[in-house]
């Protein structure tokens, strides 16, 4: 059986139909941050293990940016939020 994201927007959808693009913790720095600020922001992660917010895209749906809270391990999603609803952008 495929794996299903509650999307608010959609409903239940397929995994399929979303984009992982990254990190939901990792704040932008300020525009006149300094050069090693602004490397670290762009190339540098980590690679948690366990409970993690994410950006996700609904790519193939509502196109909408979601944060999605899941386990890296098992991959349990445990919520799907609107990310303009939690005051985050990606």
């Amino acid at each position: 059986m495929a794996s299903l994201i509650a999307c608010p927007h959609c409903g239940p959808r397929p995994k399929e139909e979303f984009t992982v693009k990254g990190d939901a913790a990792i704040a932008r720095p300020a525009a006149d941050a300094g050069e090693d600020a602004w490397y670290a922001y762009v190339y540098l992660r980590d690679n948690p293990r366990g409970r993690h917010k994410e950006y996700w895209h609904h790519t193939s749906g509502c196109r909408r940016w979601l944060v999605v809270e899941r386990d890296t391990v098992t991959h349990v999603v445990y919520a799907v939020l609107d990310a303009s609803a939690q005051g985050e952008t990606a």
